[in-house]
């Protein structure tokens, strides 16, 4: 099969011939049919110390089971996170983070709805939204704001408004439904929010914090980075939440389960339209990671395999 490597820190992307990997214990070989660039695997490509697998959000079909599976079987429709090498025709997905896709949805949906969607909503959730709040979404034109720009109306938001790089963002955001969006660099967001859904991390992180309201919660996703003064939450009685969807698959995989049903409601129903920026062939996987680190993409990036 063939599959995506990297021998040094920044690059050159290159294909290689490699053998089928066999599933282990609690593993699902999947064939490939769509594949999710995302921001953190194309940041481990330019500074992890060593290379690492290419691994990201997989959907395709099941061709065979490790021992002790029990959801899946060879011939199902599968969307989930891989840890391995997921820049692949066959990829290994573990059955904890494998996700079932519906006969009315392709693997290109799966792909920009689930895992994006998943941690979205559990950004959202970690925030505690309540019906009529503000809400304002770093990224937003990316694969995960984009989803949470719809999802945070959807759970009943009053305001929600985007943060972007750039015009067409701005207007592709607004395009979502949200009411307004604001620039990285303008001198001040507006109104304050009573949360934040940060994708950036880094430098960004004194102006979101900043953008608070009185008791906002700003939700950090990001792998980023970044440091927060505890003076800039203490004089606004503000909240800084870590969120990881990993370990909302490990430890609660009921909430899990429920949101992933949630999504799919959502999307059966029109309230939740997950857009796609370009799709690239394996051996164009550098233009793929060139569109996330240019900032040019509108929605989800994706491999075909």
């Amino acid at each position: 099969m063939r599959r995506v490597r990297y021998e040094s820190a920044g690059g050159p992307l290159f294909l290689e011939e490699v053998p089928v990997p066999e599933p282990g214990p609690g593993e699902l070989l999947v064939r490939c049919a769509a594949v999710g660039v995302t921001l953190p695997v194309v940041r481990k490509v330019t500074e992890a110390a060593e290379p690492v697998p290419l691994g990201g959000e997989i959907a395709g079909e099941v061709v065979a089971a490790g021992e002790g599976v029990t959801r899946f079987r060879a011939g199902d429709r599968v969307t989930g996170l891989c840890f391995g090498h997921g820049y692949a025709e066959f990829a290994l997905l573990h059955e904890a983070m494998a996700s079932p896709v519906p006969d009315d949805a392709d693997a290109v949906t799966a792909v920009a709805l689930v895992r994006g969607g998943l941690v979205a909503l559990g950004a959202l959730t970690a925030a505690r939204l309540a019906p009529g709040e503000s809400v304002l979404v770093t990224a937003a034109a990316s694969g995960v704001g984009h989803l949470a720009v719809q999802l945070a109306r959807a759970r009943g938001a009053g305001r929600v408004l985007g943060a972007v790089s750039g015009a067409a963002k701005a207007d592709f955001v607004r395009s979502l439904g949200a009411d307004d969006c604001v620039r990285y660099g303008d001198d001040s967001w507006g109104d304050p929010v009573d949360c934040v859904l940060d994708a950036v991390g880094g430098d960004l992180l004194t102006p979101a914090v900043a953008a608070l309201a009185p008791h906002g919660r700003l939700v950090a996703y990001s792998s980023g980075g970044g440091t927060v003064r505890a003076y800039d939450l203490l004089v606004g009685a503000k909240s800084v939440i870590g969120f990881q969807m990993r370990l909302i698959a490990r430890d609660r995989p009921d909430l899990y389960e429920q949101w992933r049903q949630e999504l799919w409601r959502l999307f059966a129903e029109g309230a939740l339209k997950p857009a796609v920026h370009g799709e690239f062939a394996l051996a164009d996987a550098a233009a793929a990671h060139e569109a996330i680190t240019s900032r040019a993409n509108l929605g989800k990036v994706v491999l075909r395999p």
